[in-house]
């Protein structure tokens, strides 16, 4: 495989051909030179997706993205036949299938790319590779892994520096790391979610063509992913619901209140837990000395109709940084609390009676509120929508997923807006469930 100048490969990872389709034309319009059927899409839409866009786009490479583990020679002539010019092959088939492969791919005028995904030694797979006659690797890290904080840089220059044939890589690039990839040896960049979740697909991939051609490191606000003291900020770039969806709609709280100065509040913070009894506000007012920054005190009082938290508490805790109070009872003083002092304020209920501080209940506990355990350090978030606790374990995955959620979102409100309309854009009748 002669390559005269990087190439910019842009994978569209869609379940429907017609999206699919829409934007590979502006990305082509915007400066990509391979266009490929992702994975999803041939899964979805069969080779179809190829042939369609071989049709086209017929003076730009196809790459058919099958991810091949056995019947190599098969798999890869039906992909050629429909228009491929490249397939893919795992690193982890067999040799066997990866030759096979490559001279199935000689009778129809196919190279095959190599995908090195979850490959132990890389570097040794490429060499093997090339032996067997591939045109090129690829050094993958998937989405699930990118949920993860896992990034392709730390393997990619090692490989480039061993492989004998070019090397693509993929995984979350954007306009800001595609010129440090090809600063690293990369000579196939294979971009997805920073093209086609963007509401303007032309401008984005012109932004991250003129990054590779310049090795230069272009901003993006858009399309990062977070990873240890950067989760808070992930967070609050989402919405509860966006949440809830990256977490297959689980988590949400039910049956409590948002209390918002400004409606556009996100309360966002780990979980300082307590329960008590209706009407005891001691371990509540307890737990805000045990809270720091950014904290989320969670109350679970039984549901109960007696206030255990009001202006003075809500003084107290804004004062030590706490985000905001999540109340499974009552709260009070909410003008006060809420509408002068700014502090977020869930509860299932407001009742200007206050009970007595008798100090019954634990700090630190697991607790149940509005029907979701919530642990020690779960994190809270919460919006005029609603509210949703992840598990702490978790917390970096859901927020870097949640931030696809919304990406897949500016994008659907980007095709509705031209004059589509949901439905449209999803084939709902299509994707309805059989059976």
């Amino acid at each position: 495989m002669r390559l005269d100048r990087p190439v910019l490969q842009v994978a569209l990872d869609f379940e429907n051909l017609s999206r699919a389709l829409t934007a590979a034309r502006e990305a082509v319009e915007g400066g990509a030179d391979w266009v490929e059927a992702g994975t999803p899409l041939v899964k979805s839409e069969g080779l179809d997706s190829v042939r369609e866009l071989k049709k086209a786009f017929p003076n730009h490479r196809i790459v058919a993205d099958l991810k091949v583990m056995d019947t190599g020679a098969f798999e890869v002539e039906i992909a050629a036949k429909a228009g491929a010019d490249v397939v893919t092959v795992l690193g982890a088939a067999d040799d066997d299938t990866i030759a096979e492969a490559v001279r199935g791919g000689e009778l129809y005028g196919a190279e095959i790319m190599v995908d090195l995904l979850n490959v132990a030694d890389p570097v040794a797979r490429a060499k093997r590779a090339a032996e067997l006659g591939a045109a090129a690797v690829c050094w993958h890290v998937g989405i699930d892994m990118q949920m993860q904080g896992r990034t392709p840089f730390e393997t990619l220059e090692r490989l480039a520096e061993g492989s004998p044939i070019p090397v693509a890589v993929a995984g979350g690039l954007t306009s800001e790391s595609v010129a440090r990839a090809t600063r690293a040896g990369a000579q196939i960049l294979i971009v997805g979610g920073a093209i086609t979740k963007s509401p303007r697909i032309v401008d984005a991939t012109k932004r991250i063509r003129e990054a590779i051609d310049t090795r230069t490191e272009i901003a993006s606000e858009n399309f990062r992913r977070f990873a240890g003291p950067d989760v808070r900020e992930a967070f609050l770039k989402v919405s509860s619901p966006n949440v809830t969806d990256a977490m297959q709609r689980q988590g949400a709280m039910h049956g409590l209140a948002a209390h918002l100065k400004d409606p556009l509040t996100r309360m966002v913070g780990p979980a300082v837990t307590v329960v008590t009894r209706d009407g005891d506000w001691a371990k509540p007012v307890e737990a805000i000395d045990r809270a720091g920054p950014g904290d989320v005190i969670v109350i679970d009082a039984g549901g109960g109709t007696t206030a255990v938290w009001g202006e003075l508490a809500s003084w107290s805790a804004h004062g030590r940084k706490v985000s905001g109070v999540v109340i499974d009872g009552a709260a009070r003083d909410i003008d006060a609390a809420v509408i002068d002092l700014g502090f977020p304020i869930f509860s299932r209920s407001v009742s200007p009676n206050a009970g007595e501080p008798k100090g019954h209940g634990e700090i630190g506990v697991e607790v149940v509120v509005g029907g979701q355990k919530v642990r020690p350090g779960d994190w809270i978030v919460g919006d005029l929508s609603g509210l949703v606790v992840v598990p702490r374990e978790r917390a970096q995955e859901i927020a870097n997923r949640a931030l696809d959620v919304l990406e897949h979102e500016n994008r659907v409100r980007e095709e509705i807006r031209r004059g589509s309309t949901l439905g449209q854009v999803q084939k709902l009748e299509r994707w309805e469930r059989v059976g």
